[in-house]
């Protein structure tokens, strides 16, 4: 699997996993865990973006 493909795959995936521990958070009244999922949901943008990048440039 290509560098980009994988990046974009497993950004996606860190960004639903971070969704769903943010809404967990939410519904569990655990400010800490929806704060996790928060982190992990952008961190998984992120990677996600940098993957759309390595596609343009060809990496």
């Amino acid at each position: 699997m290509k560098s980009s493909t994988r990046d974009r795959a497993e950004g996606t995936f860190h960004e639903l996993k971070g969704k769903a521990k943010e809404i967990a958070g939410k519904l569990s009244d655990n400010p800490k865990l929806q704060a996790e999922g928060t982190g992990e949901k952008i961190a998984g943008k992120v990677q996600e973006k940098l993957g759309q990048v390595k596609k343009v440039l060809g990496k």
